[in-house]
């Protein structure tokens, strides 16, 4: 997230084509974000840099909101902070890594394209404080919505009984 950003579809009348801000410098800020479909509820941070000291900071956020006696199934595409030696995984959290060039099975990328769509496409922000606002007003927007939650990152696949 941040201020190069990202386009996306918007209504306009046939054989129109709609003026868009775009912003072309390079700051920005990055979402770690976690959710659970079943209890309909998320966790995230944000974060100035996508590396392993970040995900190590994100573990620790979702492993204070998995349920008492619970334990979760993070699931991972494979960037390379993902599997960095450092990480230090909590006991009550196990990761599993998807195969290279799969995106489509992980359900969180379904939650970054809602919340671009929805609340971080076509925006222009003054500066870095003004990005880390956008992207927690936009998580936590989401995460007052728990029926979307669920409705976004289902997957009949991850049910477990």
């Amino acid at each position: 997230m941040g201020q190069k950003g990202t386009l996306t579809r918007i209504w306009a009348r046939r054989g129109t084509r709609p003026r868009a801000p775009r912003d072309t410098r390079y700051e920005s800020a990055y979402i770690f974000g976690a959710v659970c479909p079943a209890r309909q509820t998320g966790a995230g941070i944000v974060m100035p840099h996508a590396n392993a000291d970040a995900l190590n900071e994100h573990l620790a956020v979702i492993s204070r909101h998995i349920a008492c006696g619970s334990h979760a199934a993070l699931i991972l595409d494979g960037a390379g902070w993902h599997t960095a030696r450092k990480l230090v995984i909590p006991a009550n959290i196990t990761l599993i890594h998807l195969p290279p060039y799969a995106p489509e099975l992980n359900p969180v990328e379904n939650i970054w394209e809602y919340l671009r769509k929805n609340y971080l496409a076509l925006r222009v922000h003054k500066n870095y404080n003004a990005i880390v606002e956008a992207s927690c007003r936009a998580w936590s927007s989401l995460m007052a919505m728990p029926n979307q939650i669920a409705s976004i990152a289902n997957r009949d696949w991850a049910n477990v009984s």
